[in-house]
Order: structure tokens, then sequence, then C-alpha cells
């Protein structure tokens, strides 16, 4: 019998057909939703958001770097320049393998592991997005054509012209004008936002010196520009730009004439020299040897370039006008006089007998003369200030007393810093009473003051202090802050003046004419420099100890190393008529003031040559005018 046929169940697969359709459609109206949501959260929710990022990937913002403000002599004449230099840098968001590109970049240029490593530290500094790090600096011509040639295999990778700093004098302003360098991760942690953004594209900010001192008005403002690029990285085209605004420059009161005459005076040997205008306080000349050259420092000094500047016996880093301290000897005798005939502790007429020592009450010490036979029976102030006579001067300190000698040095800038311009400044040390309490626990002696009165002891002073001395004298009780910078941009800066307590008018003209003494009479300490001089200064000559000689002893020069021999010092302003210029000058381990003394007169003769010249040049220009 045959097998019964089923019928096909049209009915059934209907339903079946109708509910995968219905499953099938209800699958696209998901995934539909799910599309549009998510086109709504790209083009309404988060559309600001994806529009910056998609910008970020064609549109970059670039900091231009300001121009640094540049530093001229008194004359105009350029000490820190900006000169083109091309730096290669890389870009990190667009190199694919940093490490692979730097291996490609040492053996097309051969770089040191010093750059790769200082590369590595401003890799790790704060820096923003697409933001150059600079690689190497003062690419050759050479080098560029490697790179350009190169430029398919290394993406990420641009030579970038830029202003580096230049100092063309060299070495004479190191110590003053000072340097820029590589800004450190010390000082950028230091920076807050509005610094940060300052230094956009800036890779140096100033050390020392002026340059450090006037941060501020050199570095100016960062300008911007907002460029389009490919997804290479190209510049396309500059969409917005924001010129930066230029450093202000800085004139100075320094000749550079008088700046290279100090240092030619001092013939290469160790010590300094600082010179002021009386009028104004205006650093006329400012040296410190040996020095060395600022350019090394700019871009980044070789770690065995530094070793050697850092561990040379002569200290050529060390800036000797403001941070050497030394006894001043009997440079400060000139004010010490005119302190005891201010307080009466002695006057024109007193006259000491000098045997060639000095004995206290009650002690059995001597303290010796500088002249072992002494300086005769009737030694006056005059004749004390002229042949420098340490017995009087012994004397004249102990009947002062060390509080009237403390408040009256005190007034010329001894003890204290000047408030130059410049940082870095030590305040020397002027004795007090309360000093040595606080500093060593114990009291003040008569000894103690009875060496104060010929500038040793405790007795420390900086150059640029004893210039300040100087001129204050000079200018009989104006105290005027010394100040290196004479404009800021358009901007003339402001003297600031203190007096000195009210002197009588015969004091200041005893105590001028015992210091033209010391330089023009035949007695006079100076008085193998004076004989040669075609006009008159009034000066002062000192010797101050390095090593301590026993008591009863003699000072052996032969028997003592270079380095512990006395440095010699001489102090002057000029012309004693109309004094317009102070100075001081020391010749570390020297031991003849006359050494120091002659520099001094080399510089101030220099100036009145200039004067004398820009005077007549002066006069030429009116006797022109209608």
């Amino acid at each position: 019998m045959p097998k019964q046929q089923h019928l096909k169940d049209h009915f059934q697969e209907a339903r079946l057909f109708n509910a995968r359709l219905l499953v099938g459609v209800i699958g696209i109206l998901i995934l539909t939703g799910v599309l549009l949501a998510r086109m709504y959260n790209l083009q309404v929710v988060n559309y600001k958001d994806y529009v910056t990022q998609s910008d970020r990937n064609r549109i970059q913002v670039q900091p231009l770097p300001p121009t640094r403000g540049l530093i001229y002599d008194h004359r105009g004449r350029l000490l820190a320049d900006n000169r083109p230099s091309y730096t290669l840098t890389v870009i990190r968001e667009q190199v694919r393998d940093l490490e692979q590109t730097l291996q490609v970049l040492q053996g097309l240029l051969h770089l040191d592991d010093d750059d790769l490593q200082d590369f590595h530290k401003r890799m790790q500094q704060r820096r923003r997005p697409f933001e150059a790090v600079p690689l190497s600096y003062r690419l050759t011509e050479e080098e560029i054509a490697i790179i350009a040639v190169n430029e398919y295999r290394l993406p990420g990778v641009k030579v970038e012209a830029e202003l580096v700093r230049d100092y063309p004098m060299l070495e004479s302003f190191a110590h003053s004008v000072g340097y820029v360098g590589r800004i450190n991760d010390r000082e950028l942690s230091a920076f807050d936002e509005e610094q940060y953004r300052r230094y956009s594209g800036t890779h140096t900010i100033g050390k020392i010196g002026l340059e450090h001192q006037y941060e501020e008005q050199l570095l100016g403002e960062v300008g911007y520009q907002y460029v389009e690029t490919n997804a290479r990285g190209r510049v396309l085209r500059v969409l917005e730009r924001i010129d930066p605004q230029p450093g202000e420059n800085l004139r100075l009161f320094i000749d550079t004439d008088l700046q290279d005459t100090a240092i030619e005076a001092m013939a290469g040997r160790r010590g300094a020299v600082v010179a002021l205008d009386v009028n104004t306080g205006g650093v006329l000349a400012m040296a410190s040897t040996p020095s060395y050259n600022p350019n090394l420092f700019v871009t980044g000094i070789s770690f065995a370039e530094y070793k050697a500047l850092n561990e040379s016996l002569d200290l050529p880093l060390f800036n000797r006008t403001i941070q050497g301290q030394y006894p001043p000897g009997s440079t400060i005798k000139p004010m010490l006089g005119l302190g005891g005939l201010h307080t009466r502790a002695v006057d024109a007429n007193r006259v000491i007998y000098d045997p060639g020592y000095y004995q206290l009450e009650g002690e059995e010490r001597l303290y010796r003369d500088w002249k072992r036979t002494g300086h005769g029976p009737r030694v006056d102030l005059m004749q004390a200030i002229r042949e420098s006579c340490d017995i009087y001067f012994y004397d004249m300190a102990f009947r002062m007393g060390i509080d009237k000698i403390h408040d009256f040095g005190a007034q010329f800038s001894l003890g204290s810093r000047t408030g130059i311009d410049v940082p870095s400044e030590r305040r020397g040390l002027w004795p007090s009473r309360a000093w040595k309490r606080g500093a060593r626990g114990l009291p003040w002696f008569p000894g103690d003051t009875v060496n104060v009165g010929i500038g040793q002891g405790d007795v420390l002073t900086t150059p640029l202090q004893l210039a300040v001395m100087t001129a204050t004298l000079a200018n009989r009780g104006h105290f005027i802050r010394p100040r290196l910078v004479q404009w800021v941009g358009s901007e003339e800066t402001v003297p600031q003046i203190q007096d000195v307590d009210p002197i009588r008018p015969d004091h200041w003209d005893y105590v001028f004419e015992g210091m033209e003494q010391v330089v023009h009479n035949i007695h006079g300490t100076a008085i193998s420099v004076g004989r040669h001089l075609n006009f008159h200064m009034a000066g002062k000559t000192g010797t101050a100890q390095v090593v301590g000689i026993a008591q009863g002893e003699k000072y052996d020069s032969e028997a003592l190393k270079e380095r512990q021999r006395d440095h010699a010092l001489f102090v002057a302003f000029a012309p004693v008529e109309k004094p317009k210029i102070a100075v001081a000058v020391i010749v570390e381990n020297g031991e003849k003031s006359s050494k120091a003394a002659a520099v001094a007169a080399e510089v101030i003769g220099k100036y009145l040559e200039l004067e004398a010249v820009a005077e007549a040049g002066a006069s030429e220009e009116e006797g022109k005018q209608p």
C-alpha cells in the first residue's frame, strides 16, 4: 500500500516567515537607533569636542619667541647681541619611533652623548603639544644640507632658524653683563602659569649679572601663530598671527674703552677694578680678572670646559668686584680720619710719638707699624694719612671706640650691600660688639678696636664697597647707590641718594689734602706713581695680610708662597678740586700698593682723556650751530 504524502502547511510557513521578518525589522530598528544615537552624540552632544580634536590634527598653535633686548655700553657699543643660528629640533608628536630617529641622526651628524642626554632631559620637561624640542645648536651649512637631503626619513625633525645670544666683547664683561643659558629643570619647576606662557618657545634665561637682574625687561612678550598643517605636520598656511614684543634694550654707564684700560692695566694679575662716576653713581668700569668667555654658556657648556673653569686656582668664574671680600687695610684710613675729626677723638693739631709700635695700657702685646723705625716724634693726622702711619690710627681708633667707628663707617656702605643692580653682592664685614657677641659668643676687646683702626682684624670689604666709600668721600658725604644701567628702553634709571651725618667743610678739606699728599707729596706712599701724572688725584694706598705673621716676626716675601703674599690695594678720586671719578683697585698677592696705584692712575688718566675728547666734540658741535 503506497505511503501517504503530507501537503505543505502554508499557514505555518507564513507564521514562521512573519516572525523572522519581525525579528529582522526589530534588529534593524535597534541598529538604526544605535546609529542615530551615535550620530546624535557625535554631531550634537560632543560636537565641539570632536571639532576641537579635529582642528588639533589640522590646526596648531605655535609660540613665537620675542627678540631679547640688547645691551649697550655708554657710547652705544654692543655688549650683548643676538645673532642668527640654526637649531635641530624634534616634534615628538610627529615622530613614529623616537629612538630609531635619534640613531639615524647620530649617524648623520655625529651627535655626542651630552647632546642626547640634554635632549632627553628637555623631553621630560613640561611643554605644549607639538612644541619643538632642541636637539643640537649652531648647525653648519653642511649639516643643514644633510638634514634636507634626508628629510623624507626624518618626520618630525626640523631645522629652525633662531636668534641666540652673543657677547662680542668676550671676557671683558662676563662678570657684569653675565650670560644666558638653557632653562633647567629647577628653573622650569619654579615657573608659574604666567612665566610658563612667557617662556613658550624660548629655551634660555638670564643666569647671572645684568642678564639675570633685568630678565623681566630683556625677555619681551611671546607671540603666537595659528597654522594649518597636513597629515605630515607640514605647515600649509598661517591662519592668524600675534606678533611677539621685543625686550627692552639696556644702555649702561660702562665705557668699553675704560673697561679695556682697566683689564690691560691689570696685566693678567688676579684682582679687581671698580670705577664710579662720582656725580651719578654710574659704574664706569667693573673688571674682575681673570675672566672667561660667556659665549660658552649660551647653548650649553661641555663638561670638560666647565670643569677646567671651575677647578682653576685662579677662579675665573668668581666675580671679585662684588663677591671678593678682602681686608681693606689702610685704604679706609681717610674715612676713619674724617670720623676721628667729626667725633672729636682727634683734631688737626693733635700729634703723637711714633716709635714704631703701639701698646695698650696693661697689655704686653706690641701693635707694630709697617715702618719698623716709626714715623717720628710728632705725627699729626695729615702725616698719618700721607705716610699711612699705623700708630696714629691705632691710637685714634682706641680713642673713638668701636661703637663710634662702626656707626660712622656704616654710613659709607661698609658692612652692608651697596644695592648695585646685579645679583649676588656680598655685604662684607664691618664688625661691632653685637656682631662679635652673636657670631662668636665673645665680648669685644680693646685690641679688636685697634686692629679695625688699620682695616685689619675682622674687617672685610668688597672692591665695590671701597669704590663707593671713596665716591662718598669725594662727594663730601653724598652716598649714591651704584648703578650699571643708565637706561631701560626709553626710561632713565633714577639715582638713590642718602647723606651721611653733617660734617664740617674744613674737616673734608683736611682729609682731601691728606689724600692728595699721598700721591703728590715727596713723602707720600704713592709718590712713585704721582710723580708721573699730568693731573692731580687724591688717593690712599693699602696692603692686606693673607696669612698671619707671628708677634715680633718680619714679613718675608721670599719665605711665602705667591698666593700667601699680601694683597695690594689703592683707592682714589680725581680731579681733586672737582671730583668726577672714584676708583678702587685690588691686586691679589701684589704686595706693593704701588702696583694697585699704577692701575688706578691709568684708569683715571684714560677717563679724563675720554672726557676731554667728548667735551671738545660737544664744543665743536655747539660752534657749528647757527
